[in-house]
């Protein structure tokens, strides 16, 4: 036998034995039969979807709001509350990253894939068809403050708090007592640390890949679609539905072998250039935009976002509905998609904050996860909004044109964008290289954190675990993108998110719980020792 056939050997032993049977079973299972029903029985599922979704956003449209809120409210009490001091890690450990990795490797895996997709895109949608909560004319001055306003409500304080609610219990288990990196650790101090492997820790974790699948595969189709848009109205290169399903799987599958041999350098990497890039061109379109007109628009909207922001967060539309249920037309379609979105990538981006957080307090997490990452994105979507908006309004570029145009994908809204600045071409071959980037970095972690989820929180699966589901994720995105477009990418993320969104509040109750029988925490903490028990012991408290 060959040296190269003992290695292959080796690899397939090594994917076998880190396997979680039951888990990585289960959710292989699940993604292998969704992408046969859509090969083979493409139009019921999509009318399954259709009515899945539709129930969950007019009946429990509610339920995605409220917890989101709850998740907000929460996070905000960990930053300015007593349970900021807590370590995630010994109290002498310094973090593991620098604040500079740590944040854009943060941000890279979080939304920022999602961001460069609406940036362009979303604001201008809402000013063309405005929100019901705002009740001002389409297209009109009001109507661009509402667009910007409900752009910043959506991607940014709520958007980052679910993330942070699951990796700050998982961080502090792992790092303090020594349990495994995986989302069922969640619920350790309930079912008991020596019980992970319980039937109830499999459910969570189950539950954990099926939101992870919906979440990635929403996010490598709208991206990827957004990467074919770019060649074909940029070069010309037109892809049909084979070409689609070929090109996102193999970007995916290529990716995920790209940085197999080095986890965390090649994510630290590439995240470091996706934010060098990102800002370069948030600078660019500002400078060269409409200045002024960014500011001034971007500033009202901001002001209306931090006033508004609990009337938004509980609105649903219910004038437009008669009290039956969200209004489908705005609320559904948008927010409690959003909403489902970032439950469904909880799991995922949670554990991968988790992992690069030792060493930092659960106040440094928490505000750098949703503070100082709202914080940047706020200037983006003001950035690209008001630039879409005013060249619209101005006649310098027919931006809703170009969208009905190409059958109303939100993907081309940033290239007329970009064309019809000075440096046009260049920066939308600079754009379409940020698109590029962002959809390597997303499938580089999400395809991470399904090998950590499948093999019982192993912070470093097998390249054939990764990918196996480079392969399948890239598959199940492109044939949701032919199928059914985006709408079928944010049917899919509805009815994967709403399930988890029940595990972050039990993971805001394990906190309470945990973080509350502490005594040192009010004063600066100082702790003994750890053990892998419950949260009311002595050692702990």
């Amino acid at each position: 036998m060959s040296d190269r056939e003992r290695e292959g050997d080796g690899a397939v032993e090594t994917f076998l034995d880190e396997l979680d049977p039951t888990v990585f079973g289960i959710g292989f299972i699940v993604a292998i039969l969704v992408v046969a029903a859509f090969l083979f029985r493409e139009s019921r599922t999509l009318e399954i979807m259709e009515g899945t979704n539709e129930f969950l956003w007019t009946s429990l449209g509610w339920a995605y709001l409220v917890s989101m809120f709850a998740l907000v409210a929460f996070v905000l009490y960990l930053i300015f509350g007593p349970w900021g001091n807590i370590k995630l890690g010994t109290e002498d450990e310094d973090p593991e990253f620098s604040f500079l990795a740590y944040f854009a490797m943060l941000y890279s895996a979080g939304i920022a894939a999602g961001i460069v997709f609406w940036g362009p895109a979303e604001a201008i949608f809402h000013y063309s068809t405005p929100s019901p909560f705002s009740g001002v004319e389409a297209e009109s001055t009001g109507a661009a403050v509402s667009a910007l306003q409900y752009t910043f409500f959506h991607w940014g304080l709520s958007a980052w708090s679910a993330y942070v609610i699951v990796a700050i219990p998982i961080a502090y288990f792992a790092y303090r007592r020594d349990a495994p990196m995986r989302i069922s650790t969640i619920i350790g101090p309930i079912i008991g640390f020596d019980n992970l492997d319980s039937p109830w820790a499999k459910l969570v974790d189950i539950l954990a890949v099926f939101a992870t699948i919906g979440g990635i595969a929403t996010t490598l189709g709208l991206v990827g679609n957004q990467f074919l848009v770019g060649l074909e109205y940029a070069g010309g290169v037109e892809f049909g539905d084979a070409g689609t399903i070929l090109v996102i799987t193999g970007l995916t599958v290529a990716f995920t072998i790209s940085v197999a041999l080095g986890v965390e350098r090649g994510i630290r990497r590439i995240s470091y250039f996706n934010m060098a890039l990102f800002v370069v061109l948030t600078v660019a379109a500002f400078i060269l935009g409409p200045t002024v007109y960014i500011m001034t628009v971007g500033t009202q909207a901001l002001g209306a976002y931090i006033n508004e922001f609990v009337s938004m967060s509980f609105f649903m539309g219910a004038g437009e509905t008669g009290g039956q249920g969200a209004d489908a037309g705005f609320v559904g379609a948008w927010t409690v998609f959003y909403w489902a979105w970032w439950f469904s990538w909880a799991p995922f981006v949670g554990l991968f904050i988790a992992r690069i957080s030792r060493g930092r307090t659960v106040r440094q997490v928490a505000a750098t996860g949703v503070v100082a990452s709202t914080a940047i994105t706020i200037p983006w979507f003001a950035t690209m909004g008001g630039t879409s908006i005013f060249m619209q309004s101005n006649g310098q570029a027919d931006i809703l044109g170009t969208l009905e145009a190409w059958g109303f994908n939100e993907a081309v809204a940033g290239y007329p964008l970009f064309e019809a600045l000075p440096a046009g071409e260049l920066l939308t071959v600079l754009f379409l290289v940020l698109v590029t980037t962002f959809f390597v970095t997303s499938a580089d972690s999400s395809t991470l954190a399904l090998g950590m989820l499948t093999t019982g929180g192993k912070q470093k699966p097998s390249t054939i675990n990764r990918v196996i589901w480079g392969g399948l994720m890239g598959s199940l995105a492109s044939l949701l993108m032919v199928a059914g477009g985006t709408s079928a990418l944010q049917q899919a993320a509805i009815i994967a998110g709403g399930p988890f969104a029940i595990i972050t509040l039990i993971a805001v109750g394990v906190m309470i719980w945990v973080f509350g029988s502490r005594r040192a925490v009010f004063l600066r903490e100082e702790d003994r020792s750890t053990t892998p028990t419950g949260p009311a012991t002595s050692d702990d408290d």
